[in-house]
């Protein structure tokens, strides 16, 4: 018996059961016993080994020690070989997982950022092969980093060859997406399916032509929606999703996850069959690469992000990305009221212990406003009104802001936009700079340093934008590109600036203090038991509306962490932490139960023993 079957052995019956409930198919189940099988195989020696080590340390990802970054290796260095030239910077920086962006081959120019792909199992041309993709993972291997790609589930390019054969007549192709001869069903799903870009790309099908049928295409016209009532496409991903992980992949974030069944007279968001596909996924990676592990998109209110960890005897996604988080965190910025923060917080430390979640502050995507209505109705917050506010502050229109972005996909009908930007301009220091303010720079550096802050201190996994770490600024220049200016994403989708990066040597410059901040939060994380996977996380309250408190504790060990999200000092006390502390971050003696706080502070103040 080999490893594989090893594994397999207690998870037959739930594979086999969950795969004929969805498919009822004996054939198509042996099919995908045969490619588990050959997967394995096929599986080089060091990513057995990996194997190995990883099921003896199944949470080695919820190290305090980790640190991820996002990029697209094409705007980072070029493509995959120099990406791999530039992997002393990473390490210098820290970087254990690194989250390269589509990289699969796509249609030039409209592919959605990467996201519409023409072929799941090879790199795209212009950024390398296959086997620089696997070189590149075997390097970060041995630097003790992990490569993560995305793994686009939910639909293919139109010009993917099932597409292709699909417009060709083949009906075999056509019953891999959800292909319909008249209007009449389409028409009754868009009534209950919610628009996913509402200004750009309305309505979830389009007519094509070369076939004569309507296809559902929830996010862009040349991005198809497939079927996952045949077992085919099923199968099908999952040897691709596999292919990947043979070679060298091992972290797999799954895109847009909610959306892989589609029911009439439902919002085909979050239904059932959902959860069956993504168990059996986690089934199958357990079997054949278990050094492999699944990264979740759903963006989703918090209260229906846990059934995608699943349980914790049959889990699902490994991680999750925490978007809600982050959106309320520059809420709490802008509005300087930590209060839908801490109840975000509060909601999410509810969830069960195997619940984890990827913090960031910015990726390649725009800052939806999806914050919890409810709660803030209590606070006497007006929703619309609100996530005006927002949009318009972030884009630099508010009177007497500081950032600098732009706004994103806004719906005239429900005065709804979403905010573009990187981190520096949005804390503004793009305005500092602009202005030549020294003030109003070192105002915005403290911004900056204190949300990566607060994000480095919640429950979970960190997650940089590549490029914040030198605080990287706007790129405007997408405005006069055809093929980018309609998407104002673009604005943070810019070329690293690698003489910037030179800065970060430089006594005083903005890169200095950025580059040289983000590393003592770093190396606070690695070397605190109180950041390790077992710790306790809990908000506390403050007693003022405009600062966080973060309390950590493992062991004898109480951390407590203290976010000013105003400008202003501000008082605040902490009832039941009383005692002497040490600030981690200036070194100083401190104490909890009552003090100060400066404008933009954080404060990482460990109790002493």
């Amino acid at each position: 018996m080999n490893d594989m079957e090893r594994r397999l052995a207690p998870r037959r019956d739930e594979l086999d059961w969950l795969y004929m409930e969805l498919y009822n198919n004996r054939d198509r189940l042996s099919e995908l016993k045969d490619r588990m099988a050959a997967a394995y195989r096929d599986r080089s020696q060091a990513l057995r080994r990996l194997d190995k080590k990883r099921e003896a340390d199944p949470e080695w990802y919820r190290a305090g020690g980790m640190l991820g970054v996002t990029m697209y290796p094409g705007l980072f260095a070029g493509d995959l070989r120099a990406v791999q030239g530039k992997l002393g910077y990473l390490q210098e920086q820290g970087i254990t997982y690194v989250h390269l962006m589509p990289l699969l081959k796509m249609p030039h120019p409209d592919n959605d950022g990467g996201y519409a792909v023409e072929d799941f199992n090879q790199v795209d041309p212009s950024l390398g092969t296959n086997e620089d993709l696997s070189r590149l993972a075997a390097a970060m291997r041995r630097r003790g980093m992990s490569l993560c790609l995305d793994f686009v589930i939910n639909h293919t390019a139109d010009t993917h060859e099932w597409a292709m054969r699909a417009k060709a007549g083949e009906r075999e192709y056509q019953e891999r997406y959800l292909c319909f001869d008249t209007p009449d069903i389409p028409r009754e799903m868009e009534k209950t399916i919610p628009d996913v870009f509402p200004e750009t790309a309305p309505g979830s099908f389009i007519y094509v032509e070369e076939m004569g049928k309507y296809v559902c295409s929830s996010f862009h016209p040349y991005q198809w929606d497939l079927n996952y009532r045949n077992p085919a496409v099923f199968n099908d991903m999952v040897g691709s999703l596999l292919h990947l992980a043979n070679l060298g992949v091992e972290v797999l974030r799954i895109d847009a996850v909610p959306y892989l069944w589609k029911e009439l007279g439902t919002s085909c968001r979050n239904l059932p069959q959902v959860h069956t596909i993504m168990r059996l996924i986690r089934l199958v990676t357990e079997c054949v690469c278990p050094g492999v592990i699944l990264k979740g998109e759903v963006v989703m209110a918090p209260r229906e992000l846990a059934p995608y960890f699943g349980t914790a005897e049959k889990p699902e996604c490994h991680l999750l990305y925490n978007a809600s988080t982050m959106a309320t965190q520059w809420s709490a910025l802008a509005a300087g009221d930590v209060r839908q923060l801490k109840r975000q917080l509060d909601d999410l430390h509810s969830l069960p212990a195997h619940c984890c979640f990827v913090n960031y502050l910015r990726c390649h995507d725009d800052i939806g406003w999806g914050l919890n209505e409810e709660y803030g109705k209590t606070l006497g917050i007006d929703p619309v009104a609100h996530k005006k506010y927002l949009y318009e502050f972030f884009e630099g229109s508010f009177p007497g802001s500081f950032a600098r972005g732009e706004r994103y996909n806004y719906n005239p009908a429900t005065q709804d936009a979403r905010t573009c930007g990187t981190t520096a301009s949005l804390c503004g220091i793009e305005k500092g700079l602009r202005e030549d303010s020294g003030e109003q720079t070192a105002l915005g550096v403290r911004r900056d340093l204190m949300m990566h802050a607060a994000m480095m201190c919640m429950a979970g996994f960190p997650m940089l934008s590549s490029g914040d770490e030198i605080g990287q600024l706007n790129g405007y220049g997408y405005h006069d590109d055809p093929a980018l200016r309609e998407d104002s994403r673009n604005l943070h989708r810019t070329p690293f600036r690698w003489d910037n990066a030179a800065l970060r040597y430089q006594t005083g410059t903005v890169q200095q203090r950025i580059w040289d901040g983000l590393r003592q939060l770093e190396r606070i994380r690695g070397s605190q038991p109180c950041f390790g996977p077992g710790a306790s996380v809990t908000t506390w309250d403050t007693h003022d509306d405009g600062v966080l408190a973060i309390v950590r504790r493992a062991g004898e060990g109480t951390l407590v962490c203290l976010f000013n999200f105003t400008g202003q000092t501000r008082e605040i006390r902490l009832d039941g932490l009383e005692g002497a502390f040490t600030d981690l971050i200036t070194g100083w003696d401190c104490v909890c139960g009552h003090r100060a706080v400066g404008p933009y502070q954080y404060c990482l103040c460990l109790q002493a023993k």
